[in-house]
């Protein structure tokens, strides 16, 4: 065919419009009768000049880059968390001492606190047997005679206040392919709890009841059963329709079947081990506290690799949001932490609610959570959205990630892996934040939970430490 015959024919086809910009061309050539397909494209980094400079330059250091994250993937899948045990904060969280309480969230201060963190401090001084009431338990918060350090400097992680003190028990999972190993709390509930900020009598109560008989009795029973393999747990939970950070109903009902027939052989009366099951049973997110730390577990090891931009952690104290990077090692970078839009318990509203809060945002990291809502469309009738939003959080999620799981994988997605090792440079590149949901506390000390919804990070966060590894790569001469 030659050159006259070739435009002859093409002017004979269908001509189909690219419209990329303003939609006003698309629609003047679609009133000529002729099909127009929008091109949805933005600005690399917003538009912004100077990130998108420094975009640049990283990518001109691709290989290392990619290989740095390559690595991190790799780390992340292989890891295999179980349960071996229940121990004590005191005796097996590592740097736990008689004085020190750990918190949620990146590095605070008592006066910097938010209401619910304060609440849950006071309580667990007052379950210490520290302080009599709430006053006292004030004063001696703000004495200077109580230390504070996040959850995350003790390979520990917390639910929402995250509050830890020393005789709390405490699951300890064991990554078996690393080594390493990973602590928190066992889940008390929802609503008027310790981790909500609430310290009334029946908090302070439902925690001794926690320490004196349900670690107890969970204890044995491990021992008599043996490690439990969590990530499989993880994996099963996520095809029965939990997304393991607020909705562990599945979850929890697996750990129950893997458990019950060890508690019922327990040394301890009957009477102790139906409240246990009870106890769990009523519980739907009992299994979130197990969730958190195989999060944790799987990626302290990915720390420090060089020129890594994948995420090893995301985490509220309820004042500040904060996040670290693998290539950045154990720094914090910090902004505002951001409100919760979601669905309240009757009586409460936006103005009762506190800023984001907690460590729970360890599952996203690892891949679950707000990153497998499609394996969990049930989870908007506790967050908000439609099914449809829930799939769709996760597609997006897709854009920031620098792979898929190989473990954990989403039916109503042809069993896709979920998206998996969140990576800074994809953030700002594409202006896209990570897909959070999360629990609601009521601004105030005392009160506990008001609702639940979703969230989004603060942009400005990721792009400080987005600038903070740029400089990184700047220092180093062979980075090309």
């Amino acid at each position: 065919m030659n050159e006259v015959e070739e435009v002859s024919r093409l002017l004979k086809s269908e001509i189909v419009v690219g419209n990329l910009g303003s939609s006003l061309f698309a629609d003047s050539v679609s009133m000529q009768g002729k099909r127009v397909v929008e091109i949805n494209w933005e600005a690399p980094c917003g538009g912004d000049e100077k990130l998108y400079s420094m975009l640049t330059d990283m990518r001109r250091a691709g290989r290392k880059i990619d290989e740095a994250n390559a690595k991190a993937l790799e780390m992340i899948n292989a890891s295999h968390p179980f349960i071996a045990g229940i121990g004590t904060a005191i005796r097996d969280v590592p740097g736990m001492r008689e004085n020190l309480i750990l918190h949620a969230g990146p590095p605070i201060t008592w006066e910097r606190m938010c209401g619910p963190m304060k609440g849950a401090v006071m309580g667990a001084l007052i379950y210490e047997g520290k302080a009599a009431n709430e006053k006292e338990a004030g004063d001696l918060a703000a004495s200077g005679k109580i230390e504070f350090e996040p959850c995350h400097h003790h390979q520990t992680v917390g639910p929402m206040a995250g509050v830890v003190s020393p005789s709390m028990p405490v699951w300890i999972i064991e990554n078996r392919t690393h080594g390493n190993r990973a602590y928190c709390t066992l889940n008390e509930g929802l609503g008027k709890v310790l981790r909500y900020g609430a310290y009334s009598g029946e908090v302070i109560e439902r925690l001794r009841y926690i320490e004196k008989t349900l670690a107890r009795v969970l204890g044995r029973a491990l021992m008599l059963h043996g490690a439990v393999d969590l990530r499989a747990l993880i994996a099963q939970a996520l095809q029965m329709g939990d997304e393991g950070h607020n909705r562990n109903k599945a979850g929890t009902s697996l750990l129950i079947r893997e458990l019950a027939p060890s508690i019922v052989q327990v040394d301890a009366s009957e009477k102790e081990k139906g409240g246990v099951l009870d106890f769990m049973h009523s519980n739907d997110h009992f299994f979130l506290n197990l969730t958190m730390p195989a999060g944790k577990c799987t990626l302290d090891p990915v720390m420090n690799i060089d020129g890594c931009s994948v995420l090893t952690a995301m985490a509220r104290n309820g004042t500040d949001f904060g996040i670290r990077v693998s290539g950045l090692g154990e720094r914090w970078f910090t902004a505002p932490a951001p409100r919760v839009m979601g669905l309240y318990f009757t009586g409460y509203g936006d103005d009762d609610a506190n800023p984001d809060i907690g460590d729970s945002t360890i599952c996203e990291t690892y891949g679950i959570g707000g990153f497998a809502m499609a394996a969990a469309p049930a989870i908007v009738e506790f967050v908000g959205g439609t099914p449809a939003d829930a799939e769709r959080f996760t597609r997006a999620m897709y854009d920031i990630t620098v792979g898929e799981s190989s473990n954990f994988r989403i039916p109503a997605m042809g069993f896709r892996g979920t998206p998996t090792g969140i990576d800074v440079l994809k953030i700002v590149e594409r202006g896209i934040v990570p897909a959070v949901n999360t629990g609601i506390a009521h601004k105030e000390p005392g009160i506990g939970q008001v609702g639940a919804g979703l969230v989004e990070p603060p942009m400005p966060v990721f792009q400080e430490a987005f600038e903070a590894l740029h400089e990184t790569f700047k220092q180093s001469p062979g980075s090309d």
